[in-house]
């Protein structure tokens, strides 16, 4: 790991001041009527690497997008380090050190990686438009700053190689990476992956494992994945929530989860567990 990373994780470290990371506690979230989340509870601690599995509509996207603040709870509370993140717009949730990643892929085509990294560190720059724009005293010691932290992700995720292609033009995976990594620059807490190796071949789900579980060892950055792959959920998570219908029928480490008779049930189906 490089250098700077270390430095980064370092300054984290030191006396806490909350018991939870993350805790969300009773959300519920309704859309005309609809019920997206009905009652979920759960909390998430420094360097956690946290689950949230269930059926296609369960309300695990819409999880996320309470966390930070994309959408707005009707009932219920999201404490980020003991504080209401209640209220807040995403991108003040993203200074407080939050970060995520999407389902489909959501980088800039045209411009390389290396761009598409630095425009994650838009949140943690400090000078303003004038001074950016004449690249001078404060403002150019910021931009060397970030295009070497930039440079540390890039080594971080063996994408140097692809550090000035366009996005557009790299295979689906390294895509995925850059993604990855373009949320790693927001030098975030708790990043919160969702779906990572959705369309991703044998090798290209397995590397993302490794740099998933490197992010969490070596960088210490607690997550939440939101993954249907349950053979990544079941071997790299520390413990899992199961909703279904917005629901949470199930938590606890991945061992006891995947033999919860209403996960089987939520999953299989009432029928298909009669006859096992």
């Amino acid at each position: 790991m490089s250098r700077g990373l270390l430095k980064r994780r370092a300054e984290r470290s030191g006396p806490k001041e909350y018991e939870h990371l993350l805790e969300v506690n009773d959300v519920h979230l309704s859309f005309q009527g609809v019920k997206a989340i009905d009652g979920v509870s759960f909390h998430v601690d420094d360097g956690e690497l946290f689950s949230i599995i269930g059926p296609n509509g369960a309300g695990k996207t819409s999880l996320f997008n309470s966390i930070n603040q994309v959408y707005r709870p009707q009932e219920g509370e999201i404490l980020w380090k003991g504080e209401s993140l209640m209220g807040l717009k995403p991108n003040v949730t993203a200074e407080k050190g939050i970060a995520r990643t999407f389902q489909n892929i959501a980088l800039f085509p045209h411009m390389t990686v290396l761009e598409n990294l630095l425009t994650g560190r838009h949140v943690r720059m400090k000078s303003g438009w004038l001074a950016g724009s004449v690249w001078l005293g404060k403002a150019k010691s910021e931009e060397i700053e970030n295009r070497a932290i930039v440079e540390d992700i890039i080594d971080f995720l063996e994408i140097e190689q692809w550090r000035k292609y366009p996005v557009g033009l790299l295979p689906y995976g390294v895509q995925k990476r850059v993604e990855l990594g373009r949320a790693l620059a927001m030098d975030p807490e708790l990043l919160l992956l969702d779906e990572p190796v959705a369309g991703m071949n044998l090798e290209e789900t397995e590397d993302m494992a490794r740099f998933i579980l490197d992010v969490q060892d070596e960088l210490g950055i607690a997550l939440i994945l939101v993954e249907h792959d349950m053979g990544l959920v079941m071997d790299i998570a520390d413990r899992v929530l199961v909703v279904d219908f917005g629901k949470p029928i199930a938590m606890g480490p991945p061992s006891e989860v995947q033999r919860d008779p209403n996960v089987i049930k939520a999953y299989l189906g009432e029928e298909l567990e009669t006859q096992t």
